[in-house]
């Protein structure tokens, strides 16, 4: 294939690309993305929440 038969090739998958939408789930979406968020919490606090309980967060102990 020549330079421009390939250069058209790619403009029209570009052009494709570019003004393709497809039918999205937001439902689906906030479902998944709250999962997410709220797993990510929880590990957060249960990990606050040893270094409350130890009274020191690790990083401190060089004296």
């Amino acid at each position: 294939m020549g330079r421009g038969r390939q250069k058209a090739k790619h403009t029209k998958v570009a052009r494709e690309l570019k003004y393709f939408s497809p039918d999205t789930n937001l439902s689906a979406l906030e479902q998944e993305l709250g999962k997410t968020q709220d797993a990510k919490l929880e590990e957060n606090l249960a990990k606050w929440a040893d270094v409350a309980e130890s009274g020191t967060e690790g990083d401190d102990e060089r004296a």
